[in-house]
């Protein structure tokens, strides 16, 4: 089972305080985390985790700082391809504060940059995960993949040469088209995703709502990112898409009940999960 994930990775600075400041105001942090983090890094390590064997291509480059990140990688045994592995560019920083006992977040970033990138070759022929950063390389993988799942935060002008070769969509509740167009008309199958509101979904002709489990949440940042790798991992499997996005929802459940950013991985539940899928039968 092959799943390749393009997009973005980042160093993340994680601050947990009891409350997130205001303008103006100073917090004093809990704990303190330096961390590899990044749609499509979190998503690669999501379906590694979860047993698939998962190449990611991104823009890390030459820096020291971006050594944390392939270190990380290596960890997990995410094989990469570093499109900018000669750039003597900082990778990409994120600063994000996790709020004690609600788990909401705020994030800073500086994303991609400016980067002159091309795709480096690679077996495209399974599920690919695309997240839009980097367009250079969102573009080369949507055009070269066997199935395609987008992860739609928010819009970005490379979306218009990505979805049309889309075969599932999983978007944020903030997602929206130029024009207002519907979403649902994007891809065969498409999901929308909105914190611990029911997951909104069309295929084909059919639509509807799948829950969402109450849970304790302690940490929401990169729970969608846990979602698209759960996702494709479920699809990779051949499961049927409501049953792949129930999959993605139970995973994306354990993550939020865990503080920090990679703690949540050796919950016992995720290696049941695997154990239980290994089990099925052949049909």
């Amino acid at each position: 089972m092959r799943i390749t994930c393009v997009g973005l990775s980042t160093v993340d600075l994680v601050h947990r305080v009891p409350r997130i400041p205001g303008p103006d105001e100073k917090a004093q942090a809990t704990s303190v985390t330096v961390a590899a983090g990044g749609p499509a890094l979190n998503a690669a390590v999501t379906a590694a985790v979860l047993g698939a064997e998962v190449t990611l291509v991104t823009a890390i480059g030459a820096h020291p700082l971006g050594d944390l990140i392939k270190q990380d990688l290596d960890g997990y045994g995410v094989s990469l391809l570093d499109a900018a592995a000669s750039s003597t560019e900082p990778p990409p920083l994120s600063a994000v504060t996790v709020e004690e006992g609600t788990g909401r977040r705020s994030i800073v970033s500086r994303n991609a940059g400016a980067l002159t990138l091309s795709m480096p070759r690679c077996d495209l022929s399974g599920v690919v995960l695309v997240d839009g950063h980097h367009p250079v390389l969102a573009r080369a993988a949507a055009a070269g993949a066997g199935t395609l799942v987008v992860d739609a935060g928010h819009w970005r002008p490379v979306f218009a040469e990505v979805l049309p070769h889309a075969d599932v969509v999983a978007a944020s509740a903030g997602f929206h088209l130029p024009g207002g167009g519907p979403l649902r008309s994007v891809a065969p199958h498409v999901a929308v995703t909105d914190g611990p509101a029911p997951v909104r979904w069309w295929s084909g002709t059919e639509s509807g709502e799948r829950p969402v489990p109450t849970v304790d949440a302690a940490d929401t940042a990169g729970a969608g990112d846990a979602f698209h790798g759960a996702l494709a991992v479920a699809i990779a499997r051949a499961t049927g898409f409501l049953d792949a996005l129930d999959e993605a929802i139970r995973v994306a459940a354990i993550r939020v009940q865990h503080p920090g950013p990679r703690s949540w991985l050796t919950d016992p539940r995720l290696r049941t999960m695997i154990t239980r899928r290994r089990r099925r039968p052949r049909a």
